[in-house]
C-alpha cells in the first residue's frame, strides 16, 4: 500500500487528487496538509511512502519544503504537482531533491503513473522534462533576466504581472507588505524594469504567465 501525504493550501485540489487516488487500488491518504507548519506537525505523527506538494504555497514555498525535506534522514520521496509549466520549475524542483514534476493540467492516469514510479524509487520524468532537460545540457548559460531570478522572485514576478496587489500578495503568501515591496524594488533593479507594466509586458512576452 502506498501511503500518501497531501500538500496545497487550496482544500478543494486536495479533495480532488483524494477522491483519484483513493480510487486507485494500493493507494490511501495518510494525511492532508495546508502549509509546511501544517505538514510538520503532521510528519511529527504520521509517515508516508510519497509526499505530494504544490509549489505555490503560503510561506514558506513547495521548494522551501523540498530543502528542508533533505535535512531530514527519514525524509519521504516527493512529487510535486504545480500549475505552474515544466520550463518554469520543473528541473528547479529537481535539483531541489523532488522525484518527479507533474503539472496539474495532466490528466489524472499521469498523476498516478508519476506517484507509482516515485514510490518504487524511481524519478518521473515526462517527455516535456526530458526535452528540457537536454535543452539545458546543450544551451548556454543563461541570459534572460528572469532565468538569474531566485525561486521566490520569479514567484512574485509572475503573481505581479498577473495584476496581483502587493497587499494581496503578502497575505497569500504569508509575508509583510514591507517585505513584498523590498521584493517588487529588487525583481525592478535585477530585470532592469521601472513598473509593473514593464513587469506584466516581459513575463507575457517570455511565456511566463
Amino acid at each position: 500500500m502506498i501511503r500518501l501525504i497531501l500538500l496545497d493550501d487550496h482544500a478543494l485540489i486536495r479533495r480532488g487528487m483524494r477522491d483519484v487516488l483513493e480510487a486507485e487500488a494500493g493507494m490511501t491518504i495518510a494525511g492532508e496538509a495546508g502549509s509546511h507548519e501544517e505538514l510538520q506537525a503532521l510528519m511529527a505523527t504520521t509517515s508516508c511512502d510519497v509526499l505530494v506538494l504544490d509549489i505555490n504555497l503560503p510561506g514558506a514555498s513547495g521548494l522551501d519544503v523540498l530543502a528542508a525535506l533533505q535535512q531530514r534522514a527519514d525524509g519521504p520521496r516527493t512529487l510535486v504537482v504545480s500549475m505552474y509549466p515544466e520550463d518554469q520549475y520543473a528541473v528547479k524542483a529537481l535539483r531541489a531533491g523532488a522525484w518527479g514534476y507533474v503539472n496539474k493540467s495532466a490528466d489524472s492516469a499521469v498523476l498516478v503513473e508519476a506517484i507509482r514510479s516515485v514510490a518504487q524509487g524511481r524519478k518521473y520524468i515526462s517527455p516535456a522534462i526530458a526535452a528540457l532537460l537536454v535543452e539545458r545540457l546543450v544551451a548556454p548559460a543563461p541570459t534572460l533576466a528572469h532565468e538569474r531570478l531566485s525561486e521566490r522572485e520569479l514567484q512574485m514576478l509572475v503573481m505581479i504581472a498577473q495584476g496581483q496587489k502587493l497587499a494581496d500578495i503578502a497575505l497569500q503568501l504569508d509575508l509583510s507588505p514591507k517585505t513584498v515591496s523590498v521584493y517588487r524594488a529588487r525583481l525592478l533593479e535585477k530585470m532592469k524594469l521601472s513598473t509593473n507594466a514593464e513587469m506584466a509586458h516581459y513575463a507575457a512576452k517570455h511565456g511566463l504567465l
